[in-house]
């Protein structure tokens, strides 16, 4: 683990500032000479001699839009290249050691690139297809140029049947027609002499591709090939044969079957429509004799869909599952087994909305709003390993690097250039100041450890809240965004929501300015928070709620916890709005995470663990192994939505109690607070190794063990747990370094295998 860190550190510093790939050699973007038009499959193949194979053959591969890579036959990259999304102008790269996969003497490479040329909300389309390779095997270079052979494939695209997915999505369906496939193309023994030679469109930098940025996030993680968890029929009569997955996953359907030609199958899921909206599907054209087909488009959903005609013998159904490579470290347990799924739910609904971004959904959108981003990310450092870091630092510099000149912050990406065809990019005020957030941008600091983003960052951030501005009345005044989206549901009380937000911003403003040694820009944010703090309960505190003066409707949940979480209300405040949140459930699960976490933070864990079984019962005791967009599934809303995942990290974070005092994990609380639960077990990874909690009550003891990782330092804080006239076992030990009697202040200080007794500290200090 020690080895880890300071190559962390390095690849923090060079994603943040979005590595350029550097043009040292000749090789230049191609493309096929005649062919530009949209959802186009073009083959590439080069053949090269090489002496003896060096150590190392660092290679760059940029596509647009994705690529499969072969390498003497053997598949090396599957679907390779990320979405166009670094900033308006450049596109990602890929790089990878082609050594293990070279031979001395002749080599083979191909390449099939899926051009969309298509805009959509994860990805701006630069209007052309195209290939850049470069490869350096010792002293000789192997480059795209004129000499590459391409080809249309003509197998892809001949269909175009049914409808195409919702417009925000920038992929397409798979249309393949075996009768027109050439097997075996990618091998050394094709001839590609029929194939016209590639044409040259320019060295790095070049229009429209901009320059390289070096892939931030791994390579995708390829499960392998699995049977689905049900039998298959092998002659099947023209019924959809619907194959069960073990849950939700982004998978590629895989099928071997014998037929004759002509026939036509067609695979999706079961979330083939969701949210109101098509997504994506494939669909295939037999040729004679056996065959088989793998989808080269992920999709996902709890079931695949095949529908085979009569005359078709199936021989093996499969599917491959693919996803962001990170382990699933963290854990959460405790003795009632709700709490234990909607954790595990949660979890499940976050990997599958992770891969070229954070999504909101893997189905309608594929979208990184950043709203869900900042949900999701704090997830992840509960559930996920290290590994999965790096997509929320990609998240924090695209959001900075599509800021428009006047420094608006827009999500999702890409922004406003170039306009959507299907309507004006509109802004969303309360998503960007939650991204820029102690609960966005400082969150992802403290978890990480990772300054040098943030630093980086900072421009764009005050150059946004310098766009914000105070009334006359000292609180923020309302921002227009031609969208003013806070949450699903009624009842949404603005002024209060547009204060605690912004106010949230400055907090993490301030702290950023001093990581940058902004000093005399904290005097500013400072300003600003003393007035939205002197003025916000003289003009909202109605004594017993907050409300706007002008606000008609029912108490709003959302403003009233928002209050608690961002430090606002006072202490004398807390009971009286936690009376608030047992009886108003105006929150979406966009908003219902704040709801909650001002009730676990306000020292009511009984309440909120009352309210989030209440809230989450559906999506608990449904079949669905995700969890939902909204509080009832319907079919205007997503199956499956990262957002509504906030109960993982809260479950994690305050009544496991594990939560970082210094970035990184270096210095963490663990102050668990069980409420009515007996027994808690909960594991959480960190940049430097695991920690594992575990506590247990009863009658007589309580039990309570925790491990971590040398160097680094715990503060336990168990003046939550109910310790009167029991007998307290740490690690093993019966304590007495207090007396019982005193245990709402029993704090306990572990410095180099030391215990010492230190004043209270509290999750909130930290915010």
């Amino acid at each position: 683990m020690k080895r880890i860190i300071p190559l962390l550190l390095v690849l923090f510093a060079c994603v943040a500032i979005g590595v350029k790939a550097t043009p040292t050699t000749k090789a230049q973007w191609i493309w096929h000479p005649d062919i530009g038009r949209p959802n186009c499959w073009m083959r590439f193949r080069k053949q090269v001699m090489i002496g003896d194979v060096p150590k190392k053959v660092l290679t760059t591969i940029a596509a647009d839009s994705k690529y499969w890579l072969w390498i003497n036959g053997q598949l090396v990259i599957r679907e390779g290249e990320l979405k166009r999304t670094p900033d308006p102008h450049d596109t990602y790269a890929d790089t990878i050691d082609l050594k293990p996969y070279l031979v001395k003497g002749k080599n083979t490479i191909a390449v099939l690139v899926w051009y969309w040329g298509k805009e959509g909300h994860g990805h701006n389309s630069s209007g052309h297809g195209g290939l850049y390779f470069d490869a350096q095997a010792g002293q000789q270079s192997i480059i795209s140029d004129s000499s590459w052979r391409v080809s249309v494939y003509p197998a892809f695209d001949t269909l175009q049947s049914g409808s195409q997915p919702y417009r925000p999505l920038s992929e397409f369906n798979v249309d393949f027609d075996a009768r027109k496939d050439e097997p075996g193309w990618y091998t050394e023994n094709f001839d590609d002499n029929t194939w016209p030679k590639a044409v040259m469109f320019g060295k790095l930098p070049t229009t429209p591709w901009g320059k390289l940025v070096i892939r931030p996030i791994p390579q995708w993680r390829d499960f392998g090939l699995k049977n689905y968890t049900n039998s298959f029929s092998k002659n099947p009569i023209g019924n959809i044969m619907m194959m069960q997955l073990p849950y939700n996953a982004q998978v590629m359907p895989y099928f071997k079957i014998k037929a004759p030609a002509g026939l036509i199958v067609n695979i999706n899921t079961d979330k083939y429509i969701d949210g109101g909206a098509y997504n994506v599907r494939s669909c295939y054209i037999t040729r004679d004799g056996v065959q088989e087909f793998e989808s080269p488009g992920w999709m996902s959903g709890e079931q695949v869909w095949y529908t085979f005609p009569a005359g078709v013998e199936i021989i093996s159904l499969q599917y491959r599952e693919t996803g962001y490579d990170a382990d699933l470290d963290g854990a959460f347990s405790c003795d009632d087994e709700f709490y234990n799924t909607l954790w595990q739910k949660a979890r499940r609904t976050l990997y599958l909305n992770m891969r070229d971004n954070f999504m909101d959904c893997p189905t309608r959108e594929r979208a990184m709003w950043w709203g869900d981003v900042v949900l999701e990310s704090l997830q992840s450092y509960y559930a996920l390993s290290h590994k999965a870091y790096p997509l929320t630092q990609k998240a924090i510099n695209e959001l900075v690097n599509w800021s428009t000149d006047e420094g608006v912050l827009y999500s999702p990406i890409p922004g406003p250039h170039p306009p959507l065809p299907f309507g004006p990019q509109r802004e969303l005020p309360l998503q960007s100041l939650a991204a820029i957030s102690n609960f966005g941008f400082w969150n992802y600091y403290l978890y990480t450890g990772d300054e040098h983003t943030l630093i980086t960052a900072y421009p764009a951030v005050k150059k946004y809240l310098s766009l914000w501005s105070l009334g006359a009345d000292g609180l923020v005044k309302h921002r227009d965004g031609k969208w003013n989206w806070q949450d699903w549901g009624d009842n949404i009380d603005v002024p209060l929501l547009d204060n605690t937000w912004y106010y949230s911003a400055l907090s993490a403003a301030k702290k950023m300015a001093a990581l940058s040694r902004h000093f005399e820009d904290t005097t500013l944010y400072e300003a600003q928070m003393n007035s939205i703090k002197v003025n916000f309960d003289r003009v909202f505190w109605k004594g017993g709620a907050y409300r706007s003066p002008n606000y008609r409707g029912a108490t709003d949940d959302r403003g009233n916890a928002m209050a608690i979480v961002t430090g606002l209300a006072g202490k004398d405040k807390w009971p009286q709005v936690n009376e608030i949140l047992k009886v108003q459930y105006n929150a979406g699960p966009y908003m219902e995470k704040y709801v909650l976490e001002a009730m676990f933070l306000s020292g009511h864990t009984v309440d909120a663990l009352q309210r989030m079984k209440k809230r989450y019962t559906d999506m608990v005791n449904s079949k669905s192994s995700t969890l939902w967009e909204g509080w009832h599934q319907n079919f205007y809303e997503t199956s499956n939505h990262g957002w509504s995942g906030g109960p993982l990290a809260l479950l994690s974070q305050y009544v496991a109690g594990i939560t970082p005092l210094e970035p990184g994990f270096k210095t963490f609380v663990v102050k668990p607070s069980p409420g009515n639960l007996k027994r808690i077990n909960a594991i959480v990874p960190t940049r430097y190794g695991i920690i594992s909690m575990k506590i247990i009550s009863d009658s007589l003891t309580v039990r309570f063990d925790l491990q971590f990782l040398a160097g680094t330092e715990a503060f336990i804080n168990l003046s939550a747990v109910d310790t009167n006239g029991k007998q307290l076992y740490i690690n093993g030990s019966l304590t007495s370094a207090i007396p019982i009697q005193n245990s709402k202040r029993f704090i306990v200080y572990y410095k180099n295998g030391k215990m010492v007794c230190l004043p209270d500290i509290t999750v909130q200090d930290i915010h």
